[in-house]
């Protein structure tokens, strides 16, 4: 049953505002933010005005099914959390609150590995929950993570692979938001000033865990978040190539998902090292400005994918959305920005409510599609709007 306090939240653009509200200013920003003129941020929305919908009529919709299988497991939606760093500075225990709440819901959700709770904890909560990682800069470094994660009994892994070096992030600069964050009177001010963010999540989690790390880049241990030192501890990933993954795929006998594909070419080179999906990604407009937008690129990948999965996140915030991409020949779509700002309000209850409400979108848009299964939606029911 949904809290009568997250009953005024109707859809997944309602958490935002009253996330800001609760947020200090440098975490709403880190959490928000693109990188640039946040041309692709922009333009990941603007996407999905590309297309409409051709509906069917006098379709019996009585008993839409909104499930998918992917990986030989079954799951109620075909939309899931995307990975989401920092979330446990947002709101109290967030990966656990996400993962739990997904799990619940029959969802998917994919695990930060940018994230400051211990993957092991996370997994010992909602067994499932998938783990994206980024390779360490060295390869004992990366076999060392991998062979972390396998022990942790994660069953699918994703890399992300589009942050060979760091983003121009001007906007967390003006914010003064830093990696780990540095220690400072505005910082202190902004704090004070965001009394149930500071009491409820950021000094309950020092009375109860201790100042919270960096805990999943490597196999061991990283840099605590808030540090005078605002150097964070990655080695360099400029040199990593296609042969990093390939061994990856060696080493990992689980699905290996790529994640941050924008071409074909990519799309077929993780396809031909043995990797069983492709997530088509631009980080939600947070790495290089004005790169495409992933749904643009979406038809011609899966016409050259066959039938290799290609899944998609970047600007997914509508069950119209979801159906846009799974139309195109998505097998299923993330979401990011929304279930952190659904966390920060209502903890694990409010990521419960908001993966109701994107269910409940998708199944009435089916419905009014024409459409009684995900495999149902095909590209007979879209086409283009300009």
């Amino acid at each position: 049953m949904t809290p009568n306090a997250l009953k005024r939240y109707l859809s997944l653009h309602d958490f935002e505002k009253a996330a800001k509200a609760l947020l200090p200013g440098p975490l709403y920003a880190y959490v928000s933010g693109a990188v640039e003129d946040e041309d692709s941020v922009t333009a990941n929305r603007s996407a999905f005005k590309n297309y409409a919908f051709k509906p069917n009529v006098l379709v019996d919709v009585s008993n839409v099914d909104t499930s998918l299988t992917l990986f030989g497991v079954k799951y109620a939606t075909p939309v899931g959390l995307a990975p989401m760093g920092l979330a446990a500075m947002t709101s109290y225990r967030g990966d656990v609150s996400m993962a739990v709440a997904a799990k619940k819901a029959g969802a998917m959700c994919i695990m930060s590995g940018s994230s400051l709770i211990r993957l092991e904890e996370v997994m010992e909560a909602a067994p499932g929950t998938w783990f994206q990682a980024y390779l360490p800069g060295q390869q004992e470094q990366i076999d060392a993570l991998i062979e972390r994660v396998r022990h942790a009994g994660v069953e699918t892994l994703v890399l992300t692979v589009d942050t060979p070096v760091a983003a121009n992030r001007e906007n967390n600069i003006r914010a003064g938001f830093s990696t780990p964050l540095r220690p400072s009177i505005s910082l202190a001010w902004e704090g004070v000033t965001h009394p149930r963010w500071l009491l409820g999540t950021f000094v309950r989690t020092l009375l109860r865990h201790g100042m919270p790390h960096f805990e999943n880049n490597y196999a061991t241990r990283g840099a605590p978040i808030m540090s005078s030192n605002v150097l964070r501890d990655f080695s360099d990933r400029g040199h990593l190539n296609w042969a990093h993954v390939t061994r990856v795929r060696k080493m990992w006998k689980g699905p290996l998902i790529i994640k941050g594909i924008l071409n074909v070419t990519d799309m077929l080179r993780a396809r031909n090292i043995g990797a069983d999906a492709v997530i088509i990604s631009n980080h939600g407009g947070r790495q290089l400005d004005g790169s495409v937008a992933p749904l643009l690129v979406l038809p011609e990948m899966i016409d050259a994918a066959g039938d290799f999965p290609v899944m998609l996140d970047s600007g997914v915030r509508r069950g119209t959305d979801v159906l846009k991409a799974l139309a195109l020949g998505a097998k299923a779509a993330w979401i990011g920005r929304p279930f952190n700002y659904a966390a920060t309000v209502g903890g694990e209850a409010g990521v419960s409510h908001a993966l109701e409400l994107i269910k409940q979108e998708i199944k009435r848009d089916m419905g009014l599609l024409g459409v009684v299964s995900v495999p149902g939606i095909t590209r007979d029911h879209i086409c283009s709007s300009r």
